[in-house]
């Protein structure tokens, strides 16, 4: 599978501390590698617009589509808790 960025992602991946970058640039080789990768913890998250979310560790999310063979990453935010 292929992953292209959204705007927004960019955006908000820009402003990360370099230790979260780290974590979502190994999330995302995950979500390549393998869509089903036990840390992902992927799960659909909004069906009508096939949004899709996985975990980049305790406290933050991001959030993608596919789109053929292609993971299209919209954004990477705090997980409300």
């Amino acid at each position: 599978m292929n992953h292209a960025f959204s705007q927004k992602f960019i955006r908000q991946y820009k402003v990360l501390p370099p230790s979260l970058k780290a974590k979502v640039d190994k999330q995302i080789q995950f979500l390549v590698a393998n869509l089903h990768h036990l840390s992902l913890r992927a799960k659909k998250y909004d069906e009508a617009n096939n949004i899709w979310q996985a975990r980049v560790d305790g406290s933050y999310r991001f959030y993608f589509s596919i789109e053929g063979d292609t993971y299209r990453l919209l954004s990477v935010t705090a997980h409300p808790k």
